[in-house]
């Protein structure tokens, strides 16, 4: 396969296109993205902003920190609820054109980067308040506020039974174990009011409160974290594994370069420069080919090859395409 035929190869069988020797593949994946599942994310943040209402109050009235806590945790988790619906829409019906590469799916990892942020000032006002009601134990309406509780916690079973099915988007799953997490913090209030009723020791109110607290600021840091490696294009997939992989490949001589990364959390990208012994263009299709079917069963949506032959003066032609 002489240098010209590899530099116009052209990948018809695929979904994408193929210039200048580089098959673009959207492995069927929109830059606009398909449904997400809007308004399974709409009505559970509608439950959980009535369950903030109702947690808030119920703690206020009967002073229970720790149940204001769990309301705060509520309300903030309905906010990621929201900003993860809005974020979707606008990606699913604005951004098309050639103006916005991959539409506006950053949407989604900025506005986790900012719910995050948003959760660590609610951190420290729940330590705060715990911190005083250690220093002036307040009376807790014991009755009450356990009813308010098991009604929280009805609010995120009823959440979870929302978002459960077979075939969850990512951005499902997150809320879905987030809610997992909700409702152990609802059975931690039951449980510490429980146990002020039967030994009187009301510090554990404040104490329970800390340990929300906590779970809070652990999901903040994870949220920060992992809309950060997004924005910092970190590496989704075991290069090693995958160079391996593609090395198997019939007609792959040598894997010089890989790069992926992701534009949200449900659009994987991958760039990778094959080189082959091949001398047909229908054998340098059928790589083509074979090099993508490879890259989407290890989870890439849109990949972009660029399949060379062997070069004598390789060294040279890396150093102006590979990174």
């Amino acid at each position: 396969m002489s240098h010209n035929e590899s530099a116009h190869s052209h990948d018809d069988s695929h979904d994408g296109h193929d210039h200048g020797g580089h098959s673009h593949d959207h492995g069927g994946h929109s830059h606009g993205g398909g449904s997400t599942s809007s308004r399974k994310l709409a009505a559970v943040s509608l439950i959980n902003v009535v369950g903030f209402v109702v947690e808030l109050a119920g703690g206020l009235a009967f002073g229970s920190v720790a149940l204001i806590s769990d309301a705060i945790h509520m309300l903030f988790d309905a906010l990621a609820y929201v900003m993860a619906f809005a974020a979707a829409h606008v990606a699913e019906h604005y951004g098309e054109g050639d103006r916005w590469s991959y539409g506006l799916h950053r949407l989604e990892p900025f506005a986790a980067f900012l719910n995050g942020l948003l959760l660590l000032p609610m951190v420290g006002f729940i330590l705060w308040e715990s911190y005083q009601r250690f220093l002036e134990p307040v009376a807790i309406g014991a009755v009450p506020t356990i009813a308010i509780a098991i009604g929280g916690l009805l609010v995120n079973i009823g959440s979870v039974y929302v978002l459960h099915g077979d075939a969850m988007s990512l951005n499902e799953k997150g809320a879905f174990y987030h809610l997992l997490g909700d409702a152990g913090g609802s059975v931690a209030v039951i449980v510490s009011v429980v146990a002020i009723e039967v030994t009187g020791i009301s510090v554990i109110d404040p104490l329970t409160a800390a340990l929300i607290a906590a779970v809070v600021a652990w999901s903040a840091i994870a949220v920060l974290r992992g809309s950060s490696e997004i924005f910092f294009l970190k590496t989704p997939l075991e290069s090693d594994d995958i160079r391996a992989h593609l090395c198997e490949i019939e007609g792959v001589t040598r894997v010089d370069d890989f790069h992926a990364w992701q534009i949200c959390s449900q659009i994987t990208v991958a760039t990778v420069h094959v080189e082959t012994d091949v001398e047909l263009m229908a054998d340098a299709e059928a790589v083509v080919r074979r090099v993508h079917d490879e890259l989407a069963h290890h989870g890439v949506d849109h990949a972009t090859v660029e399949l060379c032959p062997r070069y004598a003066d390789r060294d040279v032609h890396l150093d102006t395409h590979c990174h």
